[in-house]
């Protein structure tokens, strides 16, 4: 499981230290894609087949199935860390993310989040004050 928030830096080559206490769980490799609120969403590598499994299953004749799958495949990339913990960040995924140097990872149960700084501070500035609400709007039964 991924809990926790680390603020890693990115080097000139764009690659990045995943927090020690995660590398474990990426050895058989890992996929970075594009996540919404312009992230990016770090996956082991079975999880993410698993996931794109099922969205692969989806009818192709549906415009959105296409249009989501194009851009979850063709900016996704796959990886494995070095012996020293790094992962390398395409210049395509820094740019959707709006990524330089200063970032943060935020686990996020089954899987990693990268942020720009500045954007995952507005977004936990803004979801804080909606935090308690929004339990009743995703679990209605609890």
């Amino acid at each position: 499981m991924f809990l926790g928030t680390f603020t890693p830096k990115i080097d000139d080559k764009g690659r990045l230290f995943l927090p020690a206490k995660f590398r474990d769980q990426f050895v058989d490799g890992l996929v970075v894609a594009p996540g919404q609120e312009r992230c990016l969403n770090v996956w082991r590598r079975q999880d993410f087949e698993d996931s794109v499994s099922r969205y692969a299953s989806a009818p192709v004749v549906v415009e959105g199935t296409r249009h989501y799958l194009r851009m979850l495949a063709s900016h996704s990339w796959e990886d494995t860390p070095d012996r020293q913990g790094r992962i390398t960040l395409t210049p395509t995924l820094r740019t959707w993310a709006e990524i330089d140097r200063d970032v943060v990872v935020a686990g996020v149960v089954n899987r990693l989040e990268i942020w720009n700084r500045s954007a995952w501070e507005a977004f936990t500035q803004a979801q804080s004050q909606q935090f308690a609400e929004l339990t009743e709007d995703v679990f209605p039964q609890m």
